[in-house]
């Protein structure tokens, strides 16, 4: 793979890093400790409060998973193992590392 298509790559890469940390920073009010006064809110309210903390707390953890996945792509560049399976060694098509440069196995791997 040529350094011109790399270096697209890792821009790439990292403006998604960016994106999660804007989304980190807008979602992490939603994860605080809901307030469980009941004069304050209603039950239903509390309920909702709840169900909108767990949801913020399961977006963050799939931010967190999506963060690894990026910053292990990142170390793949890094070491020129970038575009490489993972496990037969063969070349990821491009093609493939369009609709996401995060993958770790060729089409043939990841299928079997």
């Amino acid at each position: 793979m040529n350094e011109s298509r790399i270096a697209t790559y890792r821009a790439q890469l990292i403006d998604a890093l960016s994106a999660l940390d804007r989304s980190d920073a807008r979602g992490a009010s939603g994860q605080k400790t809901v307030e469980l006064d009941q004069q304050a809110v209603g039950r239903l309210s509390r309920m909702d409060a709840l169900q909108n903390q767990a949801m913020a707390k399961a977006t963050g953890a799939r931010r967190a998973a999506q963060r690894t996945r990026i910053l292990a792509a990142l170390a793949r560049i890094d070491e020129d193992e970038f575009g490489l399976c993972e496990d037969c060694g063969e070349d990821i098509p491009t093609g493939r590392l369009d609709l996401d440069p995060c993958v770790t196995k060729c089409v043939s791997c990841a299928s079997g």
